[in-house]
């Protein structure tokens, strides 16, 4: 303005105008919008605090990734349907704690016992065939995997859930559930799929899978040996057709068992603080808009 004349003549010429109004408004405008972000994320602080027994037991979930579970007698295909089944039984369960195992020719721990579902649920999003390069069906190391997750010192308070089409590759498996059972460990399994089982698709041909002579590969459900896996480990054997029924099941199973005590100090009473901040969000606005703003004229001169 300076520049354009005797500064105090141009001032009292531009109707309107006072010096660092705009960054006022824009100090009031950034200020309602980091009140209500903050407001919008509910502060809570909590008010106080009550140690409550929680009890549970500790639930490894063996899930079988071997590529004919991506056979689809069962729709949309066994895994998927199997993922569903887990992620029901994590939304029924409270204070159990958790972990998975994936396995197919051999055997990885995917989630550690925990107590957090939603780790549980983010790692189910991504298990696929693909995570296990050793591809068949050996149960026996998922038991080897799942007894070297459970506590040592403990001979209660643990349960083994084997999710699969029986599909077994392992003669010791058998063997291995009876040892688990010895140790205090309670084996269900689960079948998935179907007796008259159904022919696999190889994505790499994309075509059906062939074997040797050239025959496409029917993979079916091996109910008998599902069954034989769960006597054996004191447990019961469901055929996963109504997937709320088999969670339902399992979960009621392991409240029935005898269940370890857990003491835990909770906070029981929040308060919410997300209206302060809405508050002041608003006045903010409220001020910003009373403040007049500089109006440009489409000829480009201020009014």
């Amino acid at each position: 303005m300076q520049r354009l004349g005797n500064e105090k003549l141009i001032n009292e010429q531009v109707r309107g105008f006072i010096p660092g109004r705009n960054t006022t408004k824009f100090i009031f405008l950034a200020v309602a919008l980091s009140a209500i972000i903050i407001g919008w994320a509910n502060l809570r602080a909590g008010d106080k605090t009550e140690k409550v027994q929680r009890k549970g037991v500790d639930v490894i979930v063996a899930l079988d990734v071997s590529k004919s579970m991506l056979a689809k007698d069962i729709q949309p295909d066994r895994l998927t349907r199997a993922k569903q089944l887990i992620m029901r039984m994590t939304d029924k369960m409270q204070n159990d704690r958790v972990a998975l195992i994936v396995f197919a020719g051999k055997s990885y721990l995917q989630v550690p016992l925990t107590i957090d579902y939603s780790a549980v649920k983010m790692m189910l999003q991504n298990v696929s065939p693909d995570m296990v390069p050793t591809q068949g069906t050996v149960i026996g190391d998922a038991v080897d995997m799942a007894m070297e997750s459970f506590t040592k010192n403990e001979r209660k308070y643990k349960s083994l859930i084997i999710i699969s089409d029986g599909e077994d590759h392992d003669e010791q498996a058998l063997e291995k559930v009876r040892q688990a059972a010895d140790a205090g460990v309670v084996v269900h399994t689960v079948g998935i799929g179907s007796p008259q089982g159904a022919t696999l698709y190889d994505p790499n041909t994309k075509s059906l899978k062939l074997d040797e002579n050239g025959n496409p590969v029917v993979s079916k459900l091996n109910e008998e040996e599902l069954r034989s896996l769960a006597m054996a480990g004191h447990g019961t054997y469901s055929l996963l057709q109504n997937t709320d029924e088999v969670a339902d099941k399992l979960t009621n199973s392991l409240e029935s068992m005898e269940q370890k005590s857990l003491g835990s100090v909770i906070y029981t009473d929040f308060t919410s603080y997300f209206q302060y901040f809405l508050l002041v969000g608003f006045i903010a606005l409220i001020i910003e808009w009373l403040i007049p703003g500089v109006k440009r004229k489409k000829n480009g001169s201020i009014a």
